[in-house]
């Protein structure tokens, strides 16, 4: 497998231990894991935002070497923070993820995510969920090849939720971008090809969604178990 994303020995002191992950192009992979095992830490620190040791390629080139425009079609990065101040239009702010002017692929950006009656109006003057979806496009701007998204899919209604998987599946499959997107809802993980299990500050498992989600670590991290086609909270721990 020809590698899109080669990290090696990344790490934050005290929240991520020394971890290394490869990705191949065209693939969704969800980072599951419970609240402060280091899903967000692993992110930022694939995203060059924080990182204290290691190297991160993209396509073959180290990250932290790459100009900002260059470094803009090589990855994106969607923060779990919805939170957004400033009453700049929406469209402007999907405009913040092109590394140049292109009107054409906003207005693509305003079909895609349905923001037609939302392009001109403050992004502070949105729901949490329409924000989402103006992230989103904004994280889908510059055409990246490889997007790293935390928490893609809250905040969002049910519709929303299958759109944007049908929609980041779609970027996977037409443009070879890798997608690496944490969740929590584990009825969506089956949506992805592959899951990472983040557990005590690094990757406990690697494995395809129904794999993990039947596996000893999975019940470990998460204290839960199958019961049937439930979940119950595991006496074992």
């Amino acid at each position: 497998m020809t590698s899109l994303l080669e990290a090696r020995d990344i790490a934050i002191a005290g929240r991520l231990n020394p971890t290394s992950v490869d990705a191949g192009p065209g693939s969704l992979i969800a980072l599951i894991g419970p609240n402060g095992a280091g899903k967000t830490s692993l992110l930022r620190t694939l995203a060059g935002i924080e990182r204290e040791m290691g190297q991160i390629l993209v396509d073959g080139e180290p990250i932290n070497e790459a100009p900002p425009a260059r470094r803009m079609r090589l990855l994106s990065f969607l923060p779990a923070t919805r939170s957004l101040v400033w009453p700049i239009a929406a469209q402007d702010v999907i405009a913040l993820g092109l590394p140049s002017p292109d009107p054409a692929r906003i207005v693509e950006l305003v079909e895609l995510l349905e923001l037609g009656n939302l392009a001109a109006r403050p992004v502070n003057q949105l729901s949490t969920g329409e924000r989402s979806r103006v992230l989103l496009a904004r994280a889908l701007a510059a055409r990246p090849r490889l997007m790293l998204l935390d928490e893609p899919l809250s905040n969002l209604d049910p519709y929303w939720v299958l759109r944007t998987l049908q929609i980041l599946r779609g970027e996977a499959d037409t443009s070879g971008c890798t997608v690496l997107a944490s969740v929590h809802d584990l009825s969506q993980i089956m949506a992805f090809d592959r899951a990472l299990l983040v557990d005590r500050g690094g990757i406990v498992m690697d494995g395809s969604p129904a794999v993990a989600l039947e596996s000893p670590e999975f019940s470990t991290a998460f204290r839960v178990e199958k019961a049937g086609s439930a979940w119950r909270i595991s006496d074992k721990f």
